[in-house]
């Protein structure tokens, strides 16, 4: 046995509770690592919340969380990583735990601390993802929505360096971070789609929405195309014709090792806002539903 972080019903943060669990043994391909650091996601939250229960209803008791770094402990037979190794990935059954399995694990560099490899994952790979659906070349134009969060702050910093101009919406509070990474920072709320053109006269060849904050007519209509904007955050997207981007961690082509070995080296910046505890995971919960993070949140079992 060991522990976890556990729901059995929907609802608050308060819902979690540290629990003993079965210690997972790994399958075919698979590899058991004690967790060194697990990365709160907001999907996370909306499983809890029960606000994703008509596309991934939860079988009772659920441990929640995506991504994990943590030292392999346990092989299945075909794994490719060994004992002892320190690796990161994407969990198979939940990351809030002592012990979780990986499917794939990838090898974290030495120089890559654990709250960064395990904040990676799963923000990293859809930053990377989202990015090349947009399919902006260089020289081109981007409009970044939430562009301070964590995967736009991923996205703002890999479209850069392949020679796109980046606009990201932000809070002025995040302005000089986004100004730093070589985008010009545009003040969301109210009157957003007249400081963009303001700010990139010469239009928006495609807009990524990574907030989920209600931009997708504004942003059809900015670009004059549906199929020039792409959102990774709101359900609506059918409705004004947008791409919903959503795929699955470990496809063909994996962007992870090459996003880690940036990280590793500084070339990417992935901010961790807060550690907290295992046992303080609701705490977490509530300070990311509250919005008073800037940065991940990371538990440390």
């Amino acid at each position: 046995m060991s522990e976890a972080i556990t729901f059995s019903a929907y609802g608050a943060p308060d819902v979690l509770q540290l629990s003993a669990v079965a210690t997972p043994e790994p399958g075919p391909g698979q590899v058991r690592i004690r967790v060194r650091a697990a990365s709160v996601n907001p999907l996370d939250m909306k499983i809890r919340s029960g606000l994703m229960a008509g596309k991934v209803p939860a079988q009772f008791p659920v441990i929640p969380g995506l991504d994990a770094a943590g030292v392999v402990d346990a092989v299945g037979e075909g794994a490719e990583a060994a004992v002892g190794d320190e690796v990161l990935g994407a969990t198979a059954g939940g990351s809030y735990s002592a012990y979780a399995l990986l499917d794939r694990a990838v090898t974290k560099p030495a120089a890559l601390s654990w709250e960064v490899a395990a904040s990676l994952v799963t923000v990293g790979r859809t930053a990377f993802r989202v990015l090349g659906e947009a399919g902006v070349p260089a020289g081109g134009t981007l409009l970044i929505h939430g562009a301070a969060g964590s995967v736009g702050f991923i996205a703002v910093q890999l479209a850069v360096a392949r020679g796109i101009t980046v606009i990201g919406t932000a809070g002025e509070h995040d302005a000089e971070r986004l100004t730093a990474l070589g985008a010009t920072a545009v003040r969301y709320g109210d009157g957003w789609t007249e400081r963009v053109r303001a700010a990139a006269p010469q239009g928006v060849d495609s807009v990524v929405d990574a907030s989920g904050a209600g931009v997708l007519a504004d942003s059809v209509a900015l670009t004059g195309d549906s199929a020039r904007v792409i959102t990774i955050a709101d359900m609506s997207a059918a409705q004004y014709g947008v791409r919903f981007s959503a795929g699955a961690a470990g496809q063909a082509g994996d962007p992870l090792p090459e996003l880690a070995r940036m990280a590793a080296d500084g070339t990417l910046t992935v901010p961790v806002w807060r550690t907290y505890p295992l046992a303080e995971a609701a705490r977490a919960h509530a300070d990311l539903e509250a919005h008073r993070n800037h940065g991940k949140a990371v538990l440390l079992p």
